[in-house]
């Protein structure tokens, strides 16, 4: 038992220095920071003015389709790396296999374009 302890001892010193940095790190601003608030300082604003409109209004779908355009290429890299490391052990299934996810994102992407999510005027 006393060899599975002093195994664990690292990473137990590791997680305690973690929480006492991450715990002086959250309360470190409230002794620290001045308290002088003010009405300039706490007021609402969004890009330099006044919000002008309802927080709950309708979003325009152009940015739906920037999503779904970040998500596809997103998913092609976060796929594309493991089956290129791995390529040599996969042979002509995992190509082939690669080949179709690529040509269905190629679509997704094809659809995006023909929307117009690709153009911000």
């Amino acid at each position: 038992m006393p060899e599975v302890i002093s195994d664990y001892l690292p990473i137990a010193i590791f997680i305690a220095v973690a929480g006492v940095i991450g715990l002086a790190l959250m309360v470190a601003p409230f002794i620290i920071a001045v308290q002088h608030p003010d009405t300039e300082k706490l007021s609402a604003y969004e890009c330099g003015f006044d919000a002008f409109d309802d927080a709950r209004m309708k979003f325009d779908v152009r940015f739906y389709l920037v999503a779904i355009l970040f998500i596809i290429f997103d998913l092609e890299v976060a796929f594309l790396f493991p089956w290129a490391a791995a390529f040599g052990e996969l042979g002509w299934f995992g190509f082939w296999s690669m080949m179709v996810f690529l040509g269905v994102l190629t679509i997704g992407f094809a659809y995006e374009w023909k929307k117009g999510a690709l153009e911000w005027d």
